[in-house]
Protein backbone atom coordinates (compact mmCIF):
# COMPACT_ATOMS: atom_id res chain seq x y z
CA UNK A 1 0.00 0.00 0.00
CA UNK A 2 1.38 3.60 -0.46
CA UNK A 3 2.86 5.74 2.42
CA UNK A 4 0.34 7.72 2.46
CA UNK A 5 -2.65 5.01 2.78
CA UNK A 6 -0.46 3.57 5.22
CA UNK A 7 -0.30 6.85 7.08
CA UNK A 8 -4.29 7.61 7.01
CA UNK A 9 -4.85 3.95 8.80
CA UNK A 10 -2.58 4.85 11.86
CA UNK A 11 -4.27 8.11 11.87
CA UNK A 12 -5.83 8.22 15.67
CA UNK A 13 -8.60 10.06 17.25
CA UNK A 14 -9.18 10.06 20.93
CA UNK A 15 -12.27 11.49 20.66
CA UNK A 16 -13.42 8.46 18.86
CA UNK A 17 -12.36 6.18 21.19
CA UNK A 18 -13.40 7.99 24.12
CA UNK A 19 -16.47 7.87 22.22
CA UNK A 20 -16.71 4.11 21.65
CA UNK A 21 -15.61 3.50 25.61
CA UNK A 22 -18.47 5.66 26.59
CA UNK A 23 -20.59 3.68 24.75
CA UNK A 24 -19.61 0.40 25.99
CA UNK A 25 -19.71 1.46 29.81
CA UNK A 26 -23.53 2.92 28.86
CA UNK A 27 -24.05 -0.67 27.70
CA UNK A 28 -22.75 -2.08 31.02
CA UNK A 29 -25.14 -0.06 32.84
CA UNK A 30 -27.78 -0.42 30.81
CA UNK A 31 -27.27 -4.24 30.83
CA UNK A 32 -26.94 -4.02 34.84
CA UNK A 33 -29.89 -2.54 35.27
CA UNK A 34 -31.89 -4.80 33.12
CA UNK A 35 -30.53 -7.96 35.13
CA UNK A 36 -31.51 -6.49 38.39
CA UNK A 37 -35.40 -5.51 37.25
CA UNK A 38 -36.06 -8.48 35.12
CA UNK A 39 -36.10 -11.90 36.56
CA UNK A 40 -38.06 -13.04 33.26
CA UNK A 41 -35.49 -15.67 32.03
CA UNK A 42 -36.24 -14.54 28.38
CA UNK A 43 -35.51 -11.12 29.28
CA UNK A 44 -32.77 -11.66 31.45
CA UNK A 45 -30.63 -14.73 29.64
CA UNK A 46 -30.35 -12.13 26.47
CA UNK A 47 -28.93 -9.39 28.59
CA UNK A 48 -26.37 -11.68 30.32
CA UNK A 49 -25.09 -12.53 27.02
CA UNK A 50 -24.95 -8.65 26.27
CA UNK A 51 -23.02 -8.24 29.57
CA UNK A 52 -20.62 -10.98 29.49
CA UNK A 53 -19.25 -10.04 26.09
CA UNK A 54 -19.31 -6.22 27.41
CA UNK A 55 -16.83 -7.39 30.04
CA UNK A 56 -14.69 -9.33 27.84
CA UNK A 57 -14.76 -6.30 24.75
CA UNK A 58 -13.25 -3.80 28.27
CA UNK A 59 -9.94 -6.03 27.73
CA UNK A 60 -9.91 -4.88 23.93
CA UNK A 61 -10.10 -0.97 24.82
CA UNK A 62 -7.16 -2.37 27.72
CA UNK A 63 -5.60 -3.91 24.34
CA UNK A 64 -5.49 -0.53 22.19
CA UNK A 65 -4.09 1.79 25.45
CA UNK A 66 -0.96 -1.17 24.87
CA UNK A 67 -0.37 -0.46 21.58
CA UNK A 68 -0.61 3.12 21.94
CA UNK A 69 -3.61 3.48 19.30
CA UNK A 70 -6.23 5.87 21.46
CA UNK A 71 -4.74 9.55 21.14
CA UNK A 72 -2.72 10.53 18.75
CA UNK A 73 0.67 11.28 20.69
CA UNK A 74 2.10 9.47 24.12
CA UNK A 75 0.00 10.76 26.74
CA UNK A 76 1.34 8.62 29.74
CA UNK A 77 -0.93 9.64 32.53
CA UNK A 78 -3.71 9.20 30.69
CA UNK A 79 -3.38 6.06 29.49
CA UNK A 80 -2.07 4.61 32.93
CA UNK A 81 -5.42 5.80 33.94
CA UNK A 82 -7.39 4.58 30.98
CA UNK A 83 -5.29 1.13 31.45
CA UNK A 84 -6.22 0.95 35.09
CA UNK A 85 -10.26 1.69 34.28
CA UNK A 86 -10.44 -1.27 31.43
CA UNK A 87 -8.95 -3.49 33.53
CA UNK A 88 -11.14 -3.31 36.46
CA UNK A 89 -14.68 -4.65 34.54
CA UNK A 90 -12.37 -7.84 33.65
CA UNK A 91 -10.84 -8.29 36.73
CA UNK A 92 -7.41 -8.63 35.08
CA UNK A 93 -3.90 -6.38 36.19
CA UNK A 94 -3.32 -3.44 33.00
CA UNK A 95 0.52 -3.98 33.76
CA UNK A 96 0.49 -8.00 33.07
CA UNK A 97 -2.01 -7.42 30.44
CA UNK A 98 0.43 -4.97 28.63
CA UNK A 99 3.73 -7.47 28.86
CA UNK A 100 2.04 -10.75 28.69
CA UNK A 101 0.51 -9.16 25.20
CA UNK A 102 4.11 -7.46 23.55
CA UNK A 103 5.28 -10.68 24.61
CA UNK A 104 3.01 -12.50 22.51
CA UNK A 105 3.78 -9.68 19.87
CA UNK A 106 7.36 -9.91 19.73
CA UNK A 107 7.29 -14.27 20.37
CA UNK A 108 4.50 -14.74 17.68
CA UNK A 109 5.08 -18.40 16.50
CA UNK A 110 6.92 -20.13 19.11
CA UNK A 111 5.61 -22.58 21.38
CA UNK A 112 7.56 -22.02 24.40
CA UNK A 113 8.12 -17.78 24.41
CA UNK A 114 4.67 -16.49 23.19
CA UNK A 115 3.11 -16.57 26.52
CA UNK A 116 -0.32 -16.71 25.14
CA UNK A 117 0.53 -19.89 23.22
CA UNK A 118 2.58 -21.72 26.16
CA UNK A 119 0.21 -21.16 28.95
CA UNK A 120 -3.35 -20.82 27.51
CA UNK A 121 -3.46 -22.73 24.57
CA UNK A 122 -4.95 -26.12 25.38
CA UNK A 123 -2.48 -28.97 25.94
CA UNK A 124 -5.21 -31.51 26.05
CA UNK A 125 -6.51 -31.83 22.14
CA UNK A 126 -10.13 -32.94 23.84
CA UNK A 127 -13.66 -31.72 23.47
CA UNK A 128 -14.29 -32.22 27.37
CA UNK A 129 -10.90 -30.34 27.83
CA UNK A 130 -11.38 -27.50 25.20
CA UNK A 131 -14.99 -27.02 26.81
CA UNK A 132 -13.83 -26.22 30.21
CA UNK A 133 -12.31 -22.61 28.84
CA UNK A 134 -16.02 -21.69 28.07
CA UNK A 135 -17.11 -22.50 31.91
CA UNK A 136 -15.89 -20.97 35.04
CA UNK A 137 -12.60 -23.32 34.95
CA UNK A 138 -11.15 -20.39 32.41
CA UNK A 139 -10.82 -17.94 35.67
CA UNK A 140 -8.14 -20.58 37.56
CA UNK A 141 -6.93 -21.69 33.88
CA UNK A 142 -5.77 -18.14 33.25
CA UNK A 143 -4.49 -17.07 36.50
CA UNK A 144 -2.49 -20.14 36.67
CA UNK A 145 -1.10 -19.28 33.55
CA UNK A 146 -0.84 -15.29 34.35
CA UNK A 147 1.00 -16.47 37.49
CA UNK A 148 3.73 -18.93 36.18
CA UNK A 149 4.12 -16.20 33.46
CA UNK A 150 4.16 -13.22 35.84
CA UNK A 151 6.98 -15.56 38.22
CA UNK A 152 9.60 -14.78 35.80
CA UNK A 153 9.34 -10.98 35.88
CA UNK A 154 10.98 -8.23 37.54
CA UNK A 155 10.28 -7.94 41.20
CA UNK A 156 8.69 -4.71 40.99
CA UNK A 157 6.66 -5.55 37.87
CA UNK A 158 5.55 -8.10 40.04
CA UNK A 159 4.77 -6.23 42.82
CA UNK A 160 2.57 -3.56 40.64
CA UNK A 161 0.81 -6.45 38.99
CA UNK A 162 0.08 -8.19 42.41
CA UNK A 163 -1.65 -4.50 43.49
CA UNK A 164 -3.35 -3.99 40.48
CA UNK A 165 -5.07 -7.47 41.08
CA UNK A 166 -5.91 -6.64 44.58
CA UNK A 167 -7.81 -3.07 43.26
CA UNK A 168 -9.74 -5.65 40.48
CA UNK A 169 -11.02 -8.40 43.13
CA UNK A 170 -11.88 -5.86 45.71
CA UNK A 171 -13.72 -3.67 43.18
CA UNK A 172 -15.82 -6.80 42.21
CA UNK A 173 -16.65 -7.85 45.28
CA UNK A 174 -17.64 -4.40 46.01
CA UNK A 175 -20.05 -4.37 42.95
CA UNK A 176 -21.12 -8.29 44.33
CA UNK A 177 -22.10 -6.91 47.86
CA UNK A 178 -23.90 -3.73 46.63
CA UNK A 179 -26.24 -5.22 43.83
CA UNK A 180 -26.90 -8.08 46.83
CA UNK A 181 -27.52 -5.58 49.42
CA UNK A 182 -29.52 -3.49 47.31
CA UNK A 183 -31.64 -6.37 45.35
CA UNK A 184 -31.21 -9.28 46.49
CA UNK A 185 -29.67 -12.79 46.10
CA UNK A 186 -31.28 -13.70 43.28
CA UNK A 187 -30.59 -10.42 41.30
CA UNK A 188 -26.66 -10.63 42.25
CA UNK A 189 -27.65 -14.15 40.35
CA UNK A 190 -28.62 -12.71 37.10
CA UNK A 191 -26.19 -9.43 37.31
CA UNK A 192 -23.24 -10.53 38.41
CA UNK A 193 -22.28 -13.96 38.57
CA UNK A 194 -23.62 -15.61 35.72
CA UNK A 195 -22.78 -12.53 33.03
CA UNK A 196 -19.20 -13.17 34.72
CA UNK A 197 -18.57 -16.52 35.24
CA UNK A 198 -20.77 -18.07 32.38
CA UNK A 199 -20.71 -15.80 30.07
CA UNK A 200 -17.29 -13.72 30.22
CA UNK A 201 -15.16 -17.57 29.30
CA UNK A 202 -17.24 -18.31 25.76
CA UNK A 203 -16.78 -14.46 24.75
CA UNK A 204 -13.17 -14.92 25.72
CA UNK A 205 -12.83 -18.59 24.29
CA UNK A 206 -15.13 -17.39 20.92
CA UNK A 207 -12.29 -14.31 20.26
CA UNK A 208 -9.25 -16.49 20.78
CA UNK A 209 -10.56 -19.17 18.39
CA UNK A 210 -9.90 -15.84 15.76
CA UNK A 211 -6.76 -15.33 16.57
CA UNK A 212 -3.91 -18.06 15.57
CA UNK A 213 -5.73 -21.34 16.12
CA UNK A 214 -6.13 -22.26 12.54
CA UNK A 215 -3.39 -21.05 10.61
CA UNK A 216 -0.55 -22.29 8.08
CA UNK A 217 2.83 -22.73 10.74
CA UNK A 218 5.03 -23.06 7.47
CA UNK A 219 4.05 -19.26 6.45
CA UNK A 220 4.71 -16.34 8.43
CA UNK A 221 2.24 -14.36 6.87
CA UNK A 222 -0.73 -17.01 7.45
CA UNK A 223 0.24 -17.43 11.24
CA UNK A 224 -2.83 -15.20 12.15
CA UNK A 225 -6.56 -16.54 11.27
CA UNK A 226 -7.83 -14.44 8.80
CA UNK A 227 -11.54 -14.17 9.32
CA UNK A 228 -14.51 -12.46 7.64
CA UNK A 229 -15.68 -9.29 8.64
CA UNK A 230 -19.36 -9.32 9.48
CA UNK A 231 -21.41 -6.36 10.51
CA UNK A 232 -22.67 -8.55 14.09
CA UNK A 233 -19.41 -9.88 15.22
CA UNK A 234 -17.39 -6.31 14.63
CA UNK A 235 -19.61 -4.93 17.04
CA UNK A 236 -19.79 -7.82 19.36
CA UNK A 237 -16.18 -7.67 19.84
CA UNK A 238 -15.12 -4.06 19.08
CA UNK A 239 -13.29 -5.36 15.89
CA UNK A 240 -11.02 -7.66 17.75
CA UNK A 241 -11.81 -10.65 15.13
CA UNK A 242 -9.55 -8.35 12.92
CA UNK A 243 -6.81 -9.90 14.61
CA UNK A 244 -4.38 -11.09 11.47
CA UNK A 245 -4.58 -7.32 10.44
CA UNK A 246 -3.68 -6.34 13.78
CA UNK A 247 -0.66 -8.30 13.58
CA UNK A 248 0.44 -6.93 10.41
CA UNK A 249 0.26 -3.43 11.78
CA UNK A 250 -0.55 -3.30 14.96
CA UNK A 251 -0.39 0.66 15.28
CA UNK A 252 -3.73 1.14 13.60
CA UNK A 253 -6.55 1.52 16.11
CA UNK A 254 -9.37 -0.98 16.35
CA UNK A 255 -12.04 1.40 14.45
CA UNK A 256 -9.95 1.43 11.35
CA UNK A 257 -9.40 -2.65 11.00
CA UNK A 258 -12.26 -3.28 8.62
CA UNK A 259 -11.10 -0.60 6.06
CA UNK A 260 -7.66 -2.02 6.98
CA UNK A 261 -8.74 -5.24 5.82
CA UNK A 262 -10.66 -4.70 3.00
CA UNK A 263 -7.44 -2.70 1.32
CA UNK A 264 -5.58 -6.45 1.87
CA UNK A 265 -7.89 -8.29 -0.24
CA UNK A 266 -6.03 -8.09 -3.19
CA UNK A 267 -2.66 -9.39 -1.11
CA UNK A 268 -4.46 -12.00 0.49
CA UNK A 269 -5.99 -12.74 -3.04
CA UNK A 270 -1.90 -13.36 -4.20
CA UNK A 271 -0.96 -15.25 -1.43
CA UNK A 272 -4.55 -18.05 -1.60
CA UNK A 273 -5.15 -16.93 1.82
CA UNK A 274 -8.24 -19.04 3.39
CA UNK A 275 -11.47 -17.12 4.79
CA UNK A 276 -13.00 -18.14 8.22
CA UNK A 277 -15.95 -17.48 9.99
CA UNK A 278 -16.94 -18.14 13.97
CA UNK A 279 -19.32 -20.96 12.45
CA UNK A 280 -16.53 -22.62 10.61
CA UNK A 281 -14.28 -21.99 13.70
CA UNK A 282 -16.68 -23.68 16.36
CA UNK A 283 -17.57 -26.59 14.07
CA UNK A 284 -13.24 -27.58 13.29
CA UNK A 285 -13.01 -26.83 16.98
CA UNK A 286 -15.13 -29.01 18.54
CA UNK A 287 -17.06 -31.09 15.61
CA UNK A 288 -13.64 -32.30 13.89
CA UNK A 289 -11.38 -31.68 17.11
CA UNK A 290 -9.02 -29.87 15.37
CA UNK A 291 -5.57 -28.93 17.46
CA UNK A 292 -5.02 -25.31 18.31
CA UNK A 293 -1.78 -23.74 16.02
CA UNK A 294 -2.28 -25.94 12.85
CA UNK A 295 -3.80 -26.29 9.00
CA UNK A 296 -7.11 -26.90 9.44
CA UNK A 297 -7.65 -26.96 5.96
CA UNK A 298 -4.03 -29.78 5.62
CA UNK A 299 -5.71 -31.55 8.58
CA UNK A 300 -9.30 -31.96 6.21
CA UNK A 301 -7.23 -33.01 3.26
CA UNK A 302 -4.97 -35.49 4.68
CA UNK A 303 -8.07 -37.10 6.55
CA UNK A 304 -10.04 -36.95 3.04
CA UNK A 305 -6.76 -38.94 1.67
CA UNK A 306 -7.09 -41.54 3.83
CA UNK A 307 -10.75 -42.28 3.78
CA UNK A 308 -10.28 -42.28 -0.08
CA UNK A 309 -6.70 -44.75 0.79
CA UNK A 310 -9.33 -47.17 2.82
CA UNK A 311 -12.19 -46.66 1.04
CA UNK A 312 -9.73 -47.65 -2.24
CA UNK A 313 -7.68 -50.51 -0.61
CA UNK A 314 -11.21 -52.35 1.08
CA UNK A 315 -12.39 -52.19 -2.78
CA UNK A 316 -8.74 -54.07 -4.23
CA UNK A 317 -9.67 -56.27 -1.32
CA UNK A 318 -13.10 -57.48 -2.48
CA UNK A 319 -11.60 -58.18 -5.99
CA UNK A 320 -9.27 -60.44 -5.02
CA UNK A 321 -11.15 -62.48 -2.73
CA UNK A 322 -13.54 -62.78 -6.12
CA UNK A 323 -11.14 -63.38 -8.30
CA UNK A 324 -10.02 -66.51 -5.72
Amino acid sequence: MPREVLQAFHAKSGARHLLIAARQFAILAAATAGLIAFANPMVWIPLAFVQGFTVFNFTVLLHEVVHHTVFDRRRPAAERALGWLYAVPSGISASQFTRWHLDHHAELGSDEDDPKRHHLSPKINARWFKLLYCSPALFPIYFRAARRESATYPPALQRRIAVERRVSIAAHLAVLALIWALAGGAAALRAYVVPVFFIFPIAFTLNRLGQHYDIDPSDPAKWGTLMRGHWFWDFTFLNSNYHLEHHYFAGVPFYRLPALQRALVPFYDRHRMRWQNYSGLLYGWLVENRAPHTNWSAAAARLDTKDTEDTTGGKGQESQHARA
